[in-house]
């Protein structure tokens, strides 16, 4: 599964490499409220949660929808600014409707929900539906659907003051340590970007994001299976430091595509594709295949032995050996005549966290 951004006659000055201040506030707001993603800034959130004021702790559940299963589009910008108050500021300059849909799409269930014209702000059917759906989330997302709908600029000033409120509470100490690690991370990837194209600085940005061979295309490895294209407007790429594991995509039609993606670690590892995972899972998923690995956890064996052990055919062995083998699970190695088949423990060990960060991404 992929998510496909066309670039077809994209001059490659049009993809942009940026630092955005309210993309980061997001990023950590949404460490707050779903601390279990980000076990390496556990320490950090509880330290934040534990010192915020009772008002502001209020004010963040009631709008933690906006950030917490998926992020609202308009808070990862398409054109960066220096502050997050110019970014607020362009918040602001989007109309009623473009806003209160996007906030939507988060408060009703996440990007698995869209809502085409007519508006829920003007058609009572939208509206109904877009009540519907908040509700069978939770009540407070009700009551905040219900408030976005039948007061969207009231709604929106106290987002925007939350959010004022979260930068003299913590974001400023936060990014101030922050923004040195993306300016770092910055510098490389535009000078790969102006040196060696588009498809070596996107190889830099993730293994989960690569360049289609024919160029014309950004293809980023996510749970669904998604398109959008940059035609007229070019694609944002947004740095992040607390936004790891996750890699998240503006692709929703009418925005410009932005890919949020996470700073790498010093020594970080190469992410494992779904396809990987998903070959290794359909591998695992079979009774005699687990049974092989029983065997080959204990060591080296040949088919031979493997079909002796489990009173098996050795073409049965065979074809269950080359689906393990497909999946990287195992290695082979001729010795003399004889074929040894070696289980390649650590990714069988990895796969539980694969699969996380498979489905994080």
């Amino acid at each position: 599964m992929t998510l496909r951004i066309d670039i077809s006659g994209l001059p490659s000055e049009r993809l942009r490499f940026a630092a955005s201040p309210l993309a980061e506030l997001t990023a950590m707001l949404h460490v707050l409220a779903e601390p279990g993603h980000h076990p390496q800034f556990a320490a950090w959130a509880g330290g934040i949660r534990a010192g915020l004021r009772p008002e502001l702790a209020e004010r963040l559940r009631e709008a933690e929808f906006l950030w917490r299963s998926s992020q609202a589009d308009f808070l990862l910008p398409a054109r960066p600014r220096p502050t997050l108050a110019e970014e607020l500021d362009d918040v602001d300059r989007i109309d009623d409707a473009t806003y209160v849909t996007a906030a939507l799409v988060t408060t009703c269930g996440g990007n698995r929900v869209r809502f085409a014209a007519p508006s829920p702000l003007t058609d009572a059917t939208a509206r109904e539906r877009a009540l519907d759906l908040a509700q069978a989330r939770g009540a407070r997302q009700e009551a905040f659907a219900e408030r976005l709908l039948a007061d969207p600029a009231a709604v929106r000033a106290r987002v925007r003051h939350t959010l004022e409120q979260c930068a003299e509470a913590f974001f400023d100490a936060a990014w101030t340590g922050a923004a040195v690690q993306l300016a770092t991370d910055l510098r490389l990837k535009n000078d790969l970007l102006k040196r060696q194209g588009i498809g070596a600085a996107l190889a830099s940005v993730s293994g989960a994001v690569t360049l289609a061979p024919d160029g014309d295309c950004i293809i980023v490895d996510k749970l669904q299976d998604k398109s959008t294209a940059a035609h007229g407007t070019g694609v944002t790429f947004i740095p992040s430091v607390f936004g790891s594991p996750h890699l998240v995509v503006v692709h929703a039609p009418g925005w410009r595509p932005v890919v949020q993606y996470p700073v790498a670690e010093p020594s970080p590892s190469e992410p494992v594709s779904l396809e990987t995972v998903t070959l290794r899972l359909e591998a695992l998923a079979h009774p005699v295949r687990l049974r092989l690995l029983r065997t080959l956890a204990r060591g080296p064996h040949t088919t031979g032995e493997l079909a002796h052990a489990w009173e098996l055919s050795l073409p049965e062995v065979s074809r269950h050996l080359a689906v393990l083998r497909r999946a990287g699970l195992l290695t082979a190695r001729r010795h003399g005549r004889y074929v040894r088949h070696t289980l390649h423990l650590p990714d069988l060990t990895a796969l539980g966290t694969d699969l996380l960060a498979a489905v994080l991404r």
